[in-house]
């Protein structure tokens, strides 16, 4: 795992911290990760992301580690992705890729398939051209317009040719998502919908609130398609919970566009649930990375009530907590009205966020112009 931090960046992770997560994300794509290496730069080298003396140790620490694989923190340029082969002679893999790998993986639904294989082409596209730079090095003239660059071409336009026919695909797809909406509209039921960063809980939330049987798994995204089921709220009035695809800091631009068309279900919503593990150390950068992610979307002015998750694990193991004793404990000086404390596997606080989320649906009914914030 290789990272760096830049002087003055405004991200307020540490690079311990970031080169952890890239870890966990190496592990769930099933890759054994055998060493971690940092440097600090003022700004990272545009023809090989590391200093020339850090990229001189890190290939004297293969011979140490025998690694075969080098995946870095952030998203290599074609020219860095190169030069970094050509001098590691192993496999160069950045975030954006490892990332689209787990998402190749985890999808199941048709549309998750197109929206992930889309993703891919739109990444690889710009980089296509380095699988053909040994040609450069011919220079220019005769004789070196042959094979080579003609392979080049082709593949370029076979790529923008599925490219173009994947979001055809999507946009049918996108069509009968839109037809959907419009039979759910008519219902009258109010749309909640889950958001929030990657392994936060929000599966298990669902199942608690709406005693479904989603798959649950303690793994970064565990979930890439849009769960939808019904809701009882206290008053006995009905609502649809969606859970859709986790967030998660440095996502692939190309991820967010492919997948813009499952994440309009969030648009649609009367309703966001925020939820955040609140057993993570990194809690308020995740939140921050959530924030800055709806606000891509548009969607930082949507109403919201914010979830705080996974308290069983933050109280004495030696001592048996009741629900009461436990949601007391920890909201004793902790007052917000659009906040609630909740563990979603022993199902505390739920109750009180059905109720939460019942005024809040009440209060959008009798003044649709009010929001919450968090």
């Amino acid at each position: 795992m290789v990272a760096i931090t830049t002087k003055g960046t405004a991200d307020q992770w540490s690079v311990e911290d970031s080169i952890a997560e890239l870890a966990q994300l190496a592990r769930t794509a099933g890759v054994e990760v055998v060493g971690k290496f940092s440097q600090r730069l003022a700004v990272p080298s545009r023809s090989y992301y590391l200093g020339k003396g850090k990229l001189d140790e890190l290939l004297v620490l293969r011979s140490h580690l025998h690694y075969n694989v080098a995946i870095f923190d952030d998203e290599l340029s074609p020219l860095q992705q190169h030069n970094l082969e050509n001098i590691l002679q192993v496999k160069v893999v950045d975030r954006s890729a490892l990332i689209l790998d787990i998402f190749a993986q985890r999808a199941q639904t048709r549309e998750g398939r197109l929206q992930v294989e889309l993703a891919q082409y739109q990444y690889l596209l710009p980089r296509l051209a380095g699988q053909w730079s040994h040609l450069e090095r011919l220079g220019g003239g005769i004789g070196t317009r042959g094979p080579g660059e003609s392979q080049l071409e082709t593949d370029k336009r076979l790529i923008r040719q599925k490219i173009h026919r994947l979001e055809k695909q999507l946009a049918m797809v996108s069509k009968h998502r839109t037809l959907y909406r419009e039979h759910r509209r008519k219902s009258n039921l109010p749309i909640v919908a889950l958001v929030g960063y990657t392994n936060a809980g929000k599966s298990t939330l669902l199942n608690a609130l709406t005693q479904s049987e989603v798959t649950v798994e303690d793994r970064l995204f565990a979930t890439l398609d849009p769960t939808t089921r019904r809701l009882r709220l206290t008053d006995q009035s009905g609502a649809l919970l969606t859970d859709t695809v986790g967030f998660i800091r440095k996502l692939p631009p190309a991820i967010i566009i492919a997948f813009r068309a499952t994440l309009e279900e969030l648009a649609e919503a009367s309703l966001l649930i925020h939820v955040v593990d609140l057993t993570c150390h990194n809690a308020a950068e995740q939140c921050q990375t959530v924030e800055d992610i709806l606000g891509e979307l548009n969607l930082k002015d949507k109403p919201r009530i914010t979830v705080l998750n996974k308290i069983d694990l933050l109280l004495d193991n030696n001592r048996d907590w009741s629900e009461t004793e436990a949601l007391d404990y920890l909201a004793n000086d902790y007052h917000n009205k659009n906040t609630v404390f909740i563990s979603g596997v022993k199902r505390w606080g739920i109750t009180k966020l059905l109720e939460l989320i019942s005024r809040s649906l009440l209060t959008q009914l009798f003044n649709p112009l009010s929001t919450s914030s968090e």
